[in-house]
């Protein structure tokens, strides 16, 4: 069964203008319920008026009701939650109907978006979430000739800055030596250990310097023979 005279495209984006706070309901069963469907609409918000539409094209057994909400944030949330709804069997086609708005209705929808849409902005700056605006290119700020050197200058800052740092950490930092007659542990063992150590490495460096000046040059013998 289609679902208008003519079927719709697959995919149905709604903007703001398509939205209103009046519905048409389809394919609901011809069987007096105006009054069981007026309560279910209810649900979701104050009805000003439910009523057929006789007028309206139809398929066999089935009528067409027109629905006025109060608000138009409550014909959106029945649209959503109603539409395709099984009710009375009969799966029902919930659309908006902007046709039958007046100029003070579509003030009233245009307003009420904007108000929306700042509450939203609002809500995402108080939990610290920034707010872009996109820039179009006629807004867009003109860059100085002068901005292409202004890498090079931010290097250059920050290369000053870390040199400093660096001096000053240079110049707190404070190298503490032990000295080595003083015992590092409670444990008399294992200090005597440590000492042991100690003397070890003190040898295998005095050994390894020994090596490294060279094997001390023979004095030169004078030779005070008489030569004939």
């Amino acid at each position: 069964m289609p679902r208008y005279k003519e079927d719709p495209p697959a995919v149905c984006v709604y903007t703001v203008c398509d939205e209103s706070r009046y519905l048409i309901v389809r394919n609901v069963p011809a069987l007096g319920c105006g009054d069981d469907l007026l309560k279910l609409f209810a649900n979701y918000g104050d009805v000003e008026e439910c009523k057929p539409m006789d007028a309206e094209d139809c398929e066999q057994f089935t009528d067409v009701y027109w629905i006025k909400f109060r608000l138009i944030s409550n014909a959106r949330f029945a649209k959503r939650k109603l539409d395709e709804f099984v009710f009375l069997r009969n799966s029902l086609l919930v659309s908006y109907a902007p046709q039958f708005e007046s100029l003070d209705d579509t003030k009233d929808k245009l307003e009420g978006r904007r108000k929306e849409i700042l509450a939203r902005l609002n809500s995402q700056r108080s939990k610290g979430h920034p707010v872009h605006r996109v820039l179009s290119s006629n807004e867009a700020p003109s860059l100085p000739a002068s901005s292409h050197h202004i890498p090079d200058q931010i290097n250059n800052r920050l290369r000053d800055v870390g040199d400093a740092e660096f001096r000053s950490h240079s110049n707190n930092a404070r190298i503490t030596r032990v000295s080595s007659d003083k015992d590092y542990f409670p444990s008399q063992s294992m200090n005597q250990t440590v000492k042991t150590v100690r003397d070890k490495l003190n040898k295998i460096q005095s050994s390894t310097e020994h090596l490294q000046a060279g094997p001390t040059p023979k004095k030169t013998q004078v030779d005070n023979r008489r030569r004939i």
